[in-house]
């Protein structure tokens, strides 16, 4: 054998050993988020667990409190993708942005109406009659739990500027307002919502959201369009990882528990299991990542009478199913 040919065989063992690291490499991915919230649970699920992982995937989180910030994020391409409601990638579509919700995670609105302890409803009193006249603490306006507000008003049949007060404020001086007697009703979710029933300032929900309007695309995984046409093998695997995180949550509670405390280690394990507890009850989790035209359809209708989306938004111009549906082909096999 020629010093040559040895020196070819080398380099090219080299080569191959370096191509192999290269491909075992993970691919660093950021998901933006509004917030740190429970909802959001089986994302977490999916990371602490290693299911994206498993893909290959190397997912961080990127925690952007600023309105739209965590849908900006991935429209300029700092973020892969954003958990939130698919309504934002309709707001995108109308100013020209193209994103697409490719896998469900919270498909219920997360939204649950308090009242302050010894102010709720009497025996039979209808919504309509004890809201009116009324004081309701709630996030800003442009967040989903106010456009829920305008819908179930509407509903009512009450006008929001005057058969109520709406008093728009920060989550966490939400307690405070009711607890001070300043609102009389609160609009919450977990875990404030079992920390106000824990500390005596409001009873169990007089509204739950999740059980009265039913399947509702509240959060989903959104990535740029360009991520779908550009690299759909990491769109696929991204997907894979979540809906393993899905089916896990909904088939090992207690395991789901303990990855919750790690993720919210300041919150009392009882207050963290009452608000886990709730969320399974209320179905808020999606079970198989799908999207559903219903569930759209309920998310549209209530942007639409906020008036914060100013035109309907079809469907397959912003929901992308392929990827969940390749997937559960592949489980049924």
């Amino acid at each position: 054998m020629s010093f040559a040919f040895r020196t070819f065989l080398l380099a090219s063992v080299v080569a191959l050993g370096a191509s192999g690291a290269i491909a075992q490499e993970k691919k660093t991915l950021i998901v933006a988020e509004p917030l740190h919230s429970t909802g959001y649970l089986p994302l977490y699920v999916a990371i602490q667990k290693g299911f994206l992982a498993e893909e290959n995937l190397d997912v961080k989180i990127l925690t952007v409190e600023s309105g739209a910030g965590h849908t900006n994020a991935t429209l300029s391409g700092q973020a892969f993708a954003f958990i939130g409601g698919p309504e934002h990638n309709a707001f995108a579509k109308i100013k020209g942005g193209e994103l697409r919700g490719i896998v469900n995670v919270v498909n219920r609105g997360n939204v649950y109406y308090v009242a302050k302890k010894g102010m709720e409803p009497k025996p039979g009193e209808d919504l309509a009659s004890y809201f009116k006249g009324k004081s309701v603490a709630l996030n800003f306006y442009g967040g989903t739990p106010y456009s829920i507000t305008l819908y179930m008003l509407n509903k009512w049949k009450l006008n929001p500027k005057s058969d109520v007060t709406l008093k728009e404020m920060a989550t966490g001086a939400i307690i405070a307002t009711v607890k001070a007697g300043a609102a009389q009703i609160a609009v919450t979710t977990e875990p404030v919502l079992t920390r106000g029933v824990n500390e005596g300032i409001w009873s169990e929900p007089i509204l739950n959201v999740p059980q009265d309007l039913g399947p509702y695309a509240y959060s989903t995984l959104n990535v740029r369009l360009a991520s779908i046409k550009e690299d759909p093998k990491t769109v696929a695997a991204f997907v894979r990882g979540i809906i393993k995180g899905l089916k896990f949550t909904d088939t090992h509670h207690e395991e789901t528990l303990a990855i919750a405390k790690k993720e919210f280690p300041t919150m009392s394990l009882e207050d963290l299991k009452a608000t886990i507890d709730r969320s399974f009850a209320d179905s808020i989790w999606s079970k198989d990542g799908m999207i559903s035209p219903e569930s759209w359809k309920t998310g549209e209708a209530v942007v639409l009478e906020a008036g914060i989306l100013k035109k309907p938004v079809a469907y397959d111009e912003i929901i992308d199913m392929q990827f969940v549906k390749s997937t559960q082909a592949s489980i049924a096999q």
